[in-house]
C-alpha cells in the first residue's frame, strides 16, 4: 500500500482507511495560506515543508458561520454537527483515498467539490469519505477552498491591483486543486491523464464554473454535476445577472460595513471579525462574471454548447428546488405569464386551465405551473446539444427513493450525498436493505463513469446492472433511483417543463 509520498512542498504520510487497504492522506497543503497579503488573491504556490508532515487528520474548515447550531436546520442534523470543528482563513488543505499499492498503477482520478451555497460547507462533512469510492478502484480527492466573501469579494481596488485575478478566488482555489492533482496525482498511484471532477449543489454549480471557464480547458476529461445546474424563466433565488461593476460596488459597500476604506485596512483585518460582519451583511457573495476566471455566466454559456467537451452526468433530486408562478390571483396569473413567457404565454395559459374561456382557481393554476427548476434546466440544455450536434454523452438521472426519519424529509436537497459515495452507515437514519443496495450500485455508476466516461458496469456480484442510456432530444432517457433500485426509460418532459425549457433556450441564447 502508498502510506508515503512525495507532492509539492514535501514528504507526506497517510494512515489506513477503515479498510486497511485503501490509504488515506488528509490535510496536504496545496497553496501557501490566503492569509495577510494573500487575502483575496488567487492562490499562491505551496510552502515548503521540512521532513515529513503527518497527514491523518482534516485541516481546518474554510471560514464560516460556526456550523451545527442550530438544530432545527436539516444540514446541522444531517452532517454539520459539529460545532468544535476547527475552522481557520489558512485552508487550502486537500485529502486523497488511493487503493494503489504503488505509483505505476494509474488509476483513474476524482476530483470532488463540496457543496453549500458557496458560503458553508468543507470536505471533513461525514458524506464525502473517500473510501468507498476508493474500494472501486479511484484515487478520490477532495478540495477545500475559500467561500463567501473570502473566497468571492470583488472591489474596484482589487480589480485595479491584480487584473488577472480580480475576483473568484474560491473558483481559482477549486482550479488549483485541479492543478495540484495533474501535477501530484501519480505518486498515489493516479493518472493525470484521467482526472473527473465533479460536484453538488454550490460544488455543481462550481463544476460548471470550470467547465466554462477559459482557464480550465484541457486539465479534466469527464464532469459529473449533482443538483447544480439550475435554469428557467420564473425568478428564482438561484444564479443572478449582476454585473461585474454591481459585484464590485456591493464590495465596496462590505468595506463600508466593515469600517474600512482601503484594501490594505481591509486585508489587517482579523479574519473572525470579517466573517461575523459578513453573516450579518444582506445577501451572498457568489460566482461573477470578472472576464478573467468567468466570462459571463456559466450556465447562460452552457446552454449555447460553449463548454469544455466531454461526457457528463447530471442528476437531481426528485422533491428539491420546484418554482412556479405563484400568483395570488387569477388576474395576477395572466399577467405573469404574459411578463414570464412572452409569445408563449398563451399557450402556458392553456396547459394551466386558463382555455375555452374558462379562469381556473388560482391555486390550481399555480400548482399546474411548478416545474422542477433543475429539471428546466437540464431539458433546456439537451435542446441545445441537439441544435449544437454536441456528441459527448450526457447521462441523466433523478434520485427519489423514501428518506426515513421522523422528519419525513423526502428525497430533500442533498439526501443523495450518502448514495453517490455510499456513506450510508455514517448517517443517524433507519436506512434498510435496499437502500444500501440502490447505494452500491449507484456508487458503481459513478465509478464506472469516473473510469471510462460510460457510467454503465457490473454489479458487486457480476451480473450487470441496469444500462443508463444517454439523454438526447429524440431519446430522453432518464435513470431513475428509487426503493426498487436503479431504472432507465425513455421520459419525455411534461407539456408544461418541455415549454418551459424552450422558452429557457430561448432566454439564454447570446
Amino acid at each position: 500500500m502508498i502510506r508515503k509520498a512525495t507532492v509539492e512542498g514535501g514528504r507526506i504520510v497517510g494512515i489506513p482507511a477503515a479498510d486497511p487497504r485503501i490509504t488515506a492522506f488528509k490535510g496536504i497543503p496545496f497553496a501557501a495560506p490566503p492569509v495577510g497579503e494573500n487575502r483575496w488573491r488567487a492562490p499562491q504556490p505551496v510552502i515548503p515543508w521540512e521532513g515529513e508532515r503527518e497527514c491523518f487528520t482534516f485541516a481546518p474548515i474554510s471560514m464560516q458561520h460556526i456550523p451545527g447550531l442550530d438544530k432545527n436546520n436539516i444540514y446541522s442534523r444531517e452532517w454539520n454537527v459539529d460545532p468544535e470543528i476547527p475552522m481557520s482563513e489558512d485552508c487550502l488543505y486537500l485529502n486523497v483515498w488511493t487503493p494503489a499499492k504503488t505509483p505505476e498503477e494509474r488509476l483513474p482520478v476524482f476530483v470532488w467539490f463540496f457543496g453549500g451555497g458557496l458560503k458553508e460547507g468543507n470536505t471533513a462533512e461525514m458524506e464525502f469519505d473517500g473510501e468507498r469510492i476508493a474500494r472501486r478502484g479511484i484515487v478520490v480527492v477532495t478540495v477545500n477552498y475559500r467561500l463567501n466573501v473570502f473566497g468571492f469579494l470583488a472591489h474596484p481596488e482589487l480589480t485595479a491591483s491584480q487584473p488577472d485575478a480580480p475576483s473568484n478566488f474560491g473558483h481559482l482555489d477549486q482550479r488549483a486543486g485541479i492543478l495540484w492533482a495533474k501535477k501530484n496525482i501519480a505518486a498515489f498511484g493516479g493518472d493525470p491523464d484521467n482526472i473527473t471532477i465533479g460536484g453538488q449543489s454550490a460544488g455543481g454549480g462550481s463544476v460548471c464554473a470550470q467547465l466554462t471557464s477559459p482557464m480550465t480547458e484541457g486539465l479534466f476529461r469527464k464532469a459529473v454535476i449533482f443538483s447544480g445546474f439550475a435554469a428557467g424563466v420564473y425568478p428564482n433565488r438561484i444564479g443572478g445577472n449582476s454585473t461585474f461593476a454591481d459585484v464590485e460596488e456591493r464590495g465596496k459597500k462590505f468595506f463600508e460595513f466593515l469600517g474600512v476604506k482601503t484594501l490594505a485596512e481591509a486585508r489587517a483585518l482579523d479574519a473572525v471579525y470579517i466573517r461575523d460582519k459578513c453573516n450579518e451583511f444582506p445577501g451572498m457573495f457568489g460566482t461573477s462574471d470578472d472576464g478573467v476566471f468567468q466570462k459571463g455566466s456559466s450556465m447562460q454559456n452552457m446552454l449555447n454548447g460553449r463548454y469544455h467537451r466531454m461526457p457528463l452526468i447530471m442528476t437531481h433530486t426528485a422533491t428539491e428546488f420546484f418554482n412556479g408562478v405563484g400568483a395570488k390571483s387569477s388576474e395576477e396569473f395572466r399577467e405573469l405569464v404574459k411578463q414570464y413567457f412572452g409569445p408563449r404565454a398563451d399557450k402556458m395559459l392553456a396547459l394551466c386551465g386558463f382555455e375555452d374561456g374558462k379562469t381556473p382557481d388560482v391555486a390550481d393554476a399555480n400548482a399546474a405551473s411548478r416545474v422542477s427548476t433543475w429539471e428546466t434546466a437540464l431539458r433546456a440544455f439537451a435542446l441545445c446539444r441537439g441544435e449544437k450536434g454536441i456528441a459527448e454523452p450526457l447521462y441523466y438521472g433523478v434520485f427519489d427513493p423514501s428518506i426515513p426519519g421522523w422528519d419525513n424529509p423526502g428525497s430533500f436537497h442533498s439526501s443523495d450525498l450518502w448514495f453517490w459515495f455510499e456513506t450510508l452507515a455514517k448517517c443517524w437514519r433507519a436506512f434498510k436493505g435496499y437502500h444500501f443496495d440502490l447505494s452500491r450500485q449507484m456508487c458503481n455508476y459513478l465509478s464506472s463513469f469516473i473510469r471510462s466516461g460510460d457510467p454503465n458496469c457490473a454489479d458487486n456480484d457480476g451480473e450487470p446492472q441496469p444500462t443508463w442510456l444517454p439523454l438526447t432530444v429524440d431519446k430522453p432517457n432518464r435513470m431513475f433511483f428509487d426503493d426498487s433500485g436503479s431504472a432507465c426509460a425513455e421520459a419525455a418532459p411534461s407539456p408544461v417543463v418541455a415549454l418551459i425549457a424552450e422558452a429557457t433556450l430561448e432566454k439564454n441564447r447570446f
